[in-house]
Parts: C-alpha cells; sequence; structure tokens
C-alpha cells in the first residue's frame, strides 16, 4: 500500500504544493493534508484514485494538538488512504467533508460531540450522542464530568 501511497502523495503534491506530504505512521497509508485543502483533496481522492467510501472518520486528542483523521477505500478495498489534519488545541476545526462523502454527517456530528472537534459548513452540527443540554465533550481529556 506505501507504493499507491506514495503514488497519491506525489499526484496531489503538483496540485496543492506543500499542503499535502506523506505522514509516517505504521501503516504506510497515510497523508498529511493542511485544513484549508481539505475538501479538494478529499475530492481529488474521490474521483481521480477512486477511493468513493469513507470508511472512517474520527479525531485523536494529543497533548499539544488533535487530528481529524479519515480513511477512504476502493470499492474492492485494495487501496485506501488515512488522511490526518492537525488541528491546534485552542481551536480544533476543519471543514465539512459532507458535501464530498455524504456518510460523513453523522461521524462528524459524533466527532463533534465527543471531542468537540468543529466541522465548520457541516449542515447540522448538533449532538447526536449526548443530550442536547449536555455541556461539554466527554472523550476530550481535560474533560470533568
Amino acid at each position: 500500500m506505501a507504493d499507491f501511497r506514495d503514488k497519491v502523495v506525489e499526484e496531489l503534491q503538483k496540485k496543492f504544493a506543500d499542503k499535502v506530504e506523506a505522514f509516517e505512521d505504521n501503516t504506510n497509508e497515510s497523508i498529511l493534508v493542511q485544513p484549508v485543502a481539505l475538501v479538494d483533496v478529499m475530492k481529488e481522492l474521490r474521483d481521480k484514485f477512486e477511493l468513493p467510501l469513507l470508511m472512517l472518520l474520527t479525531g485523536v486528542e494529543y497533548p499539544e494538538e488533535f487530528l481529524a483523521v479519515y480513511q477512504v477505500t476502493s470499492a474492492s478495498n485494495t487501496n485506501r488512504v488515512n488522511v490526518k489534519v492537525k488541528l491546534p488545541k485552542h481551536k480544533p476545526e476543519v471543514p465539512s467533508i459532507v458535501s464530498v462523502y455524504p456518510a460523513a454527517n453523522v461521524q462528524e456530528r459524533e466527532t463533534w460531540d465527543l471531542m468537540g472537534i468543529t466541522y465548520k459548513g457541516h449542515p447540522n452540527l448538533v449532538r447526536i450522542l449526548c443530550p442536547d443540554d449536555f455541556e461539554g465533550h466527554p472523550l476530550r481529556k481535560d474533560f470533568k464530568g
């Protein structure tokens, strides 16, 4: 899969320059994308690289930052790419990808509800798991319930 990821990175860098780079982790399938380029990169992955299925959308909190994480795959699951976007702790927000992958609708709401990552442009970013009057985001490390 690393060969496919490397081809994707090379092609995306031609179009998006320094807004895309390989992200080294234990999968050899990950790329790092700047938030400003996320929607356009996801369109390229869906259309040019034939990765029409959004398999995963989540968030990960580290001491210094958040990562918004997406996994897209081909229909046959022979190719896939993990997209990671670094977000600041003080204001973790990233553009919504619902317009590209409609399946992101519920997953963005879940991640916002539990982690507090804001998906700008989401059509209905309201609580989905916690009660409407719940305060905070229960999966954050600093949450005091």
